[in-house]
């Protein structure tokens, strides 16, 4: 039975150094590599090392791609690799009416492997040593970056795929319908808060302590910016000041009951924990940064307002 053609909804190159690959996201998600980029980028053909016989390329009467079809590398190659390589992926680029055999691009380390494995084993001959030096190029340029993440980069599926990821992160965590006020945010953690800045603290009552419109920035700073990417900011769209900076919720009546304000509470707790073992501002900051680093390359910023003006936030739960 013949294989149906997929079509791709996402194309481009994949580039890693000198090397380019076509590649595609497919309209059910699957990641693929151009099997004719893939034997070029491990230099079978431009070299001439490919000459296989039908038979020594076939396992079980299937051929097996030319890659990885040689002889002296069925030793190398594992039951799962081949039986997956031996159910070739066709599939239509982006505008063309051509069909394309694809290779799983979460192979792609598994195949440059083989290469790699049988030069370490002594087997390979002259030419097949040239093309184990592309698949160890190949090894090393993957071996920090995934390589599903490199292809959704290079077709441009990494935005959609971001946008769908947010929307299943909002999902979770935004409830549909507005949540009855809870007190989620202990009288500890304003308090511990007020001691590190020196500010007067005044037993809660209602909805929060009254205090500096900048402990409304510190709660986003310290709690809802903790939360996954988005959440705050769908939290401000749904949730606006006034023209008194006041919001007419709380963000927490926002969260949903099961994974929103269960996450929120956690890391509240943690939160407080580390101001009250912490003697000062100064010291909290350090401990709130080695417990909580900033994303990588992103600047480490004190907490410390230039002026404690007003953010356009209010205090308490922000």
């Amino acid at each position: 039975m013949a294989e149906p053609t997929r079509v791709a909804t996402h194309a481009g190159d994949l580039t890693l150094g000198e090397i380019i690959i076509p590649c595609a996201v497919l309209e059910d998600g699957t990641r693929v590599l151009s099997e004719t980029g893939v034997v070029n980028s491990l230099g079978l053909y431009r070299s001439g090392a490919v000459h296989v016989r039908a038979r020594d390329a076939s396992i079980s009467g299937a051929h097996l791609p030319l890659f990885i079809a040689h002889k002296n590398l069925k030793a190398f190659v594992d039951e799962e690799l081949a039986n997956v390589l031996l159910s070739p992926i066709w599939y239509r680029p982006v505008g063309s009416g051509t069909r394309h055999k694809g290779v799983r691009a979460q192979l792609i380390p598994k195949i440059c492997e083989v290469w790699l494995r049988a030069r370490d084993a002594g087997v390979l001959g002259e030419r097949q040593k040239l093309v184990a030096a592309k698949a160890d190029i190949l090894m090393r340029s993957l071996a920090n970056v995934g390589v599903i993440a490199l292809v959704d980069e290079a077709t441009g599926y990494q935005a959609e795929r971001d946008k769908d990821e947010l929307q299943k992160i909002l999902a979770a965590y935004i409830a549909k319908e507005l949540l009855p006020w809870t007190q989620r945010f202990p009288e500890d953690f304003y308090r511990e808060m007020f001691r590190l800045r020196g500010w007067q603290f005044h037993s809660m009552s209602g909805r929060g302590p009254k205090g500096p419109r900048y402990a409304g920035k510190l709660t986003n700073e310290l709690i809802y910016k903790k939360l996954p990417p988005g959440v705050l900011e769908e939290l401000r769209k749904l949730n606006p000041p006034n023209e008194k900076y006041q919001r007419k919720y709380r963000h927490t009546q926002l969260l949903t009951g099961d994974i929103g304000n269960p996450h929120l509470e956690k890391h509240v707790a943690i939160v407080t924990t580390l101001m009250r073992i912490s003697p000062n501002w100064r010291a909290f900051e350090r401990n709130f940064y080695r417990a909580f680093p900033p994303p990588r390359y992103a600047e480490q910023q004190s907490l410390f307002p230039p002026d404690e003006e007003s953010d356009g936030e209010t205090g308490g739960e922000s």
